[in-house]
Order: C-alpha cells, then structure tokens, then sequence
C-alpha cells in the first residue's frame, strides 16, 4: 500500500467528515497502524496485569472516533492529538470504574 503524505491524511480526514464514507474505509489502514502504537505506549505505563488490551483500547477510540462528528479535523496531528487524548480518559475510566467496584461500586442503595 503507497504511503500517504500527512497533507493527504489530511484531506482524507476532511472528506471523512464531510460524509464520504470511501475516505474513511481509505483512512483505516492507514492510521490503525499509529493507533497502535500509540495505545501500545499508553499500556506500557500501566499496572502489570491490566485487563484492558492494546487492541481493545484501539477499538474504543475508533469507535469514539467514528461517533464524534462534529470535530472539525485541522490535520494529521490534530487526529492523533485527539486520539491520544480519548486513550488517556478511557484508561482514566476504566481505572475509575475497577476503584468504584473495588469499593462496593455495585452495592444497591437501600432505604430505611
């Protein structure tokens, strides 16, 4: 597969955007690659044992990703800015999540 320039990136993040729903399935290949290295980085700084996976963590953000429609891409970085920080508060959420149920999290409150 040709590599694409950051500026072709770009405006495949743009058509995708836009709608167009071939910009997209072009655009997969070419960040999932990033996408995992990036996530492979995040989980290497957590906890031995952690039961999220790299590709998992993947998968959580394209699927953030493809919901959020109203961003505006500027470019390439701006997407990977973007990614690294949905990485980071889904790393936050499952840590908080695995606290609250350490914690009695799942207890059921219980009037008098």
């Amino acid at each position: 597969m040709k590599e694409l320039s950051p500026q072709e990136i770009t405006q495949l993040l743009q058509s995708w955007r836009g709608g167009e729903r071939g910009a997209l399935e072009q655009l997969i290949p070419l960040i999932y690659g990033e996408l995992h290295q990036l996530a492979h980085r995040y989980m290497r700084q957590e906890r031995p044992g952690h039961l999220c996976q790299t590709t998992a963590l993947v998968n959580e953000v394209y699927l953030r990703l493809v919901e959020a429609r109203r961003i505006r891409w500027q470019d390439r970085a701006h997407f990977f800015a973007m990614s690294a920080k949905l990485m980071r508060r889904i790393l936050v959420e499952y840590a908080r999540t695995s606290q609250s149920l350490k914690r009695g999290g799942q207890a059921e409150y219980v009037e008098q």
